[in-house]
């Protein structure tokens, strides 16, 4: 589960990210950057990291 934006730090909901959405190397099986549009998820999630915006609504918006 996503730290919440009132009870974490900047590094926690980074590390999150980077735990959560970690590159394998191996796009045919993995397929997350996809999921993104092409986009690391480190850029996607930018808003989360830095307390702007919440996990859920940068979520939300990928969803399809």
């Amino acid at each position: 589960m996503a730290p919440e934006l009132s009870s974490s730090t900047r590094e926690e909901r980074e590390a999150f990210i980077k735990e959560t959405f970690w590159c394998r190397s191996d796009c045919d099986s993995c397929g997350i950057c996809q999921v993104y549009g092409g986009k690391e998820p480190l850029i996607v999630y930018e808003d989360y990291i830095e307390g702007k915006r919440t996990f859920q609504e940068i979520a939300e918006q990928y969803r399809r």
